[in-house]
């Protein structure tokens, strides 16, 4: 397989050696010349210092045969870029990239981008598995990021503890469509009487969180002062 990687900072770097590694064919372009002769000195000759925004350049890099084009540059408007161009005028069957900010997810998945890697998103996904109980967790974001995959933890007092979704007050643009119950995920019914120990999983819109916290968590307190 070949594989482009666009971008020599630590993330294609090791991007870079790993696939080498592992008996991919690569080559790795960075636009800063030094910092492309370091790379070079320890990797080979497949480091090209030349900018990766650039047709010409992506062309004498082999970029009409490359399997994959992956921009890892710590630019997301140059990531997007970058595949734009490795999709649209060279035809390369896969285009990854590296998106920094994730309010810029949406628009990189609408322009035909196949797979993003979001470090900043990672990382909140990995901190927001120990928030507390009593909040609201993001599991993910769905198509363009409008929408958002929400789980509620039913703990004691609990406003929904009793209740089937048919007695609460969903904001709009919100929807509760499962729960887990004993390890199990079953479909949540208009019907369905909620539990304490309850996950349940809501699809909707940023703005109806606080609806949907006051109905499934309780209403949040009002921080202390002085």
């Amino acid at each position: 397989m070949f594989v482009l990687v666009i971008g020599g900072g630590k993330v294609g770097y090791y991007l870079t050696k790993e696939l080498i590694g592992s008996g991919h064919e690569v080559v790795l372009m960075e636009k800063d010349r030094d910092r492309a002769t370091q790379i070079a000195d320890e990797i080979g000759s497949v480091v090209i210092s030349h900018d990766g925004c650039e047709g010409k350049y992506l062309a004498e890099a082999g970029a009409n045969r490359a399997d994959i084009v992956a921009a890892v540059t710590g630019d997301d408007e140059d990531n997007l870029v970058i595949c734009q161009m490795a999709k649209h005028h060279f035809d390369v069957p896969k285009t990854i990239a590296r998106v920094n900010n994730p309010k810029n997810e949406a628009l990189f998945k609408h322009l035909g981008v196949d797979e993003l890697i979001s470090p900043t998103r990672m990382i909140l996904g990995s901190i927001e598995q120990d928030i507390p109980v009593h909040e609201l967790l993001h599991l993910a974001a769905l198509g363009e990021g409008e929408l958002e995959l929400i789980e509620a933890h039913l703990q004691a007092g609990s406003p929904a503890i009793g209740k089937a979704p048919k007695d609460l007050t969903m904001p709009d643009n919100c929807s509760l469509f499962a729960v887990i119950r004993d390890g199990k995920a079953t479909p949540l019914r208009a019907d369905t009487v909620l539990e304490e120990g309850d996950k349940v999983i809501a699809i909707g819109k940023a703005e109806c969180e606080a609806g949907l916290h006051e109905q499934l968590i309780g209403s949040q307190e009002p921080a202390a002062v002085g």
